[in-house]
């Protein structure tokens, strides 16, 4: 290469980790040198990443963590960025496409501080930024309290191993990649759905340009397509980061196996339901789910 690749991403462990893990996958494909400077890792702060006291859906929600990215992408100071897929808006800048995702990691929620929800405390405190993870506690545990966790994976455990919480909930996928396989127990789907795109590392580029196809060798078809489909059930159902709701698509064969869950803040009411279909599965699942949830699910979604 005559020039570096420069890849944009955020600053925390993980994403830095995850940026390793795209630059490595260029690498591969495209036979550059290793150690010739040919892939650029290049960090960008990010206002989530500034902002650690409050909700993201308080403070702008997932663009808090695109929207600087975004805007070096389209000033041309990088060429790609590196994102976690389940923090990406549905909505994005027509200039701007998703030309890869790499294979989707364990996409499962881990607990830790106790051996199962089961097992946590009567009345324990259990630390989560998210409304999902949240709702689904609370229609397992009512009696269980949640309270704003954020922070990188470091920050969160410290809480913990300090006595902040009793238990906390943490992505399989983010644990792996730090090298923490042994940290917490896997809860199963049937107790906690995943949130949408979770597990999946998504690269961006400008949808013009000789990046996108660069970017493209990279692509995890299987992984791009399920990510896709939930994707869509997220933009068809309006949802934002107030709205608790979990998805996981699954590819077979040609068709699409997606199942999805909607619930009130509190997960004292829900809908779920599972579609088979094509690429068109995200969006009749999500009319389905609005068709058949009770009112209170139904004004988080929808707009």
């Amino acid at each position: 290469m005559a020039e570096s690749f420069r890849l944009g991403t955020r600053g925390s462990p993980l994403a830095l980790v995850q940026a390793g893990m795209v630059r490595d996958a260029l690498i591969a494909a495209h036979g550059w040198a290793p150690d010739a400077g040919g892939v650029e890792i290049v960090v960008i702060r990010t206002t989530g990443d500034r902002v650690q006291d409050r909700a993201l859906a308080e403070i702008g929600g997932k663009a808090l963590w695109t929207k600087e990215l975004d805007r070096a992408l389209l000033a041309g100071e990088v060429d790609a960025c590196v994102h976690s897929m389940k923090d990406v808006e549905t909505i994005r800048p027509a200039e701007i496409a998703i030309a890869a995702m790499l294979e989707r990691a364990d996409v499962r929620d881990r607990l830790i501080g106790a051996e199962s929800i089961a097992d946590l405390r009567h009345n324990a405190v259990v630390g989560t930024s998210s409304p999902r993870r949240a709702a689904q506690l609370g229609r397992l545990r009512p009696d269980v309290k949640t309270v704003l966790f954020r922070g990188n994976v470091d920050t969160r455990l410290g809480k913990l191993a300090v006595g902040e919480v009793d238990a906390t909930l943490l992505a399989a996928a983010g644990l792996d990649r730090l090298g923490r396989h042994d940290t917490g127990v896997a809860v199963p789907f049937d107790q906690m759905l995943p949130a949408p795109a979770q597990g999946a590392v998504g690269i961006e580029t400008l949808v013009d340009g000789p990046a996108r196809a660069l970017i493209a060798a990279i692509d995890h078809t299987p992984t791009h397509r399920a990510v896709a489909a939930e994707r869509a059930l997220l933009a068809a159902l309006a949802a934002d980061c107030h709205s608790p709701v979990a998805a996981l698509a699954v590819i077979e064969g040609e068709a699409v196996h997606l199942r999805a869950q909607l619930l009130t803040e509190r997960g004292d009411e829900s809908v779920e339901g599972e579609l088979r279909g094509g690429d068109g599965v995200g969006a009749a699942l999500a009319h389905d789910l609005l068709a058949r949830a009770p009112a209170a699910v139904r004004r988080l979604f929808a707009g």
